[in-house]
């Protein structure tokens, strides 16, 4: 979460398997507590806008609006989505005295913390024992049972599936589209759910796409099941892949 020592202390660059050991406590108390929270660039996949603004009980529309930036990516079509911060103090909307006010649905990196994870699967810690005084407890966690504990699974789960996107917009063909329609729906369809849910069954979209009863009925109100809808869809109307069939075309070419 803050990269600026990242080459100097060996904190942030030792690797660590899932079966190693990590000490660490966090608590109200702590000279640091939600220290972490302040003044920190957290991107949000679209899983994360998803259990954010249905912990709030808010449209996603709303919930971009209010808590988030989107910043424009160059030759990306995909902008990249931060968490807000507080104006006053660069805190985060959601930090109380307490702690985490939306803690169950807090997004990856903070369930990551003090950990983040590499393309190979290792982990190295994101701070050291001066800033973060947790590091310093005598509490310890083997790696991988702290993954579990966090609730990492589904939320790589849905990263995966965001990467089987990302990664193919990176190949050339896909990084010279221009198209602001394009990039509109990719984005709506991915992080605003609930306009997104009204594109599909409130236009002619189920009139020319072949999908089953079932998956109609569970995308009408399940959020995950229709963000992975959102993912077939893009796979099919972008990269060509047969995810759905038009209506009248022989499903069997």
């Amino acid at each position: 979460m803050n990269p600026k020592k990242a080459e100097k202390d060996p904190a942030y660059t030792h690797r660590m398997g899932a079966e190693h050991r990590f000490r660490f406590r966090c608590y109200p108390g702590i000279s640091c507590f939600t220290q972490c929270c302040q003044d920190v660039n957290i991107a949000l996949t679209p899983y994360d806008v998803l259990r954010l603004k249905n912990a709030l009980g808010i449209p996603s529309s709303e919930f971009l609006d209010k808590y988030t930036l989107v910043v424009p990516q160059k030759k990306r079509l995909l902008p990249l989505v931060l968490l807000k911060m507080n104006d006053t103090d660069k805190r985060c909307f959601f930090v109380t005295e307490k702690g985490c006010a939306v803690y169950e649905d807090r997004p990856w990196p903070c369930r990551m913390y003090p950990l983040d994870a590499a393309d190979d699967g290792t982990y190295h810690l994101v701070t050291d024992h001066s800033r973060c005084k947790g590091l310093n407890e005598q509490e310890v966690h083997k790696i991988a049972e702290w993954l579990q504990e966090q609730g990492i699974e589904v939320y790589d789960e849905m990263n995966d599936l965001l990467s089987s996107i990302t990664y193919t917009l990176q190949i050339e063909e896909f990084k010279n589209i221009e198209n602001p329609q394009i990039a509109s729906m990719i984005f709506m369809s991915l992080y605003n759910l609930d306009r997104f849910r009204e594109f599909v069954f409130k236009s002619s979209f189920l009139d020319r796409l072949f999908v089953e009863s079932e998956k109609i009925e569970k995308i009408k109100n399940d959020d995950l099941e229709l963000l992975k809808f959102a993912y077939d869809w893009i796979k099919f109307g972008l990269f060509g892949e047969k995810r759905f069939w038009v209506k009248d075309q022989d499903r069997n070419k």
